[in-house]
C-alpha cells in the first residue's frame, strides 16, 4: 500500500506542477487580469506555486517510498507530512466535489483513505530490536545462561489501559 501512495503522490508531484505551469503559460500568453491584479504578478504566482506544490508532493512521496522501503512507520516530520497530505487531499476532495466533477471526488477520497491507511498500518508494528540495550541480546559472546527467562521490568507489566471509573447508581 506504501508503494502505491508513493508512486501516486509522485505522478500528483508532477501533474500539479504541471497543470500550474501550463495556467501561467495561458495567463502569461494572453495578457489575462482578475479584478485588476498585474498579470505579470499573476504568472511569477502561479509559477512559484507550481514548484512549491511540485516539492511538497514529491517530498510526501518519498516519505511514502521511505515507509514502504524500511517497512517503519513513518515518525517526526515524515509523519507530519503526511498527515498534512491527506488533510490536503480531504480540502481537495471538497473543492473537486463542488466545482470539477463526481470522478476527481472519488479519486481525492481514495487518496485520502489510502494514506490514512498508511498512516493506521504501521502504528501496529512494534518497534526493531536495535532499540534494546546492549546487555538484554543472547549472542555468541554471551556468558549468562540463555535457557533462563530474562527478568521483565515492573513497569512493562502494567495495563495499558487504566481501570474503569466508578459510576454512580
Amino acid at each position: 500500500m506504501a508503494w502505491i501512495v508513493a508512486v501516486v503522490l509522485f505522478a500528483e508531484a508532477f501533474g500539479v506542477a504541471l497543470l500550474n505551469w501550463i495556467m501561467a503559460n495561458v495567463v502569461d500568453g494572453q495578457n489575462m487580469s482578475l479584478a485588476g491584479l498585474d498579470p505579470d504578478a499573476m504568472v511569477m504566482s502561479s509559477k512559484v506555486g507550481a514548484v512549491v506544490f511540485g516539492l511538497y508532493f514529491a517530498l510526501c512521496a518519498l516519505v511514502a517510498l521511505l515507509v514502504a522501503l524500511r517497512n517503519r512507520p513513518p515518525a517526526g516530520l515524515g509523519r507530519i507530512l503526511l498527515i498534512s497530505v491527506a488533510v490536503v487531499h480531504g480540502l481537495l476532495a471538497a473543492v473537486a466535489w463542488a466545482l470539477i466533477g463526481r470522478p476527481q471526488f472519488a479519486f481525492m477520497i481514495v487518496m485520502l483513505a489510502l494514506i490514512v491507511l498508511l498512516l493506521m498500518s504501521y502504528d501496529d508494528h512494534p518497534e526493531p530490536a536495535a532499540a534494546a540495550g546492549p546487555g538484554d541480546t543472547d549472542g555468541p559472546g554471551d556468558t549468562e545462561a540463555s535457557d533462563e527467562p530474562k527478568d521483565a521490568p515492573e513497569a512493562a507489566e502494567a495495563p495499558l489501559t487504566p481501570p474503569p471509573a466508578p459510576t454512580t447508581p
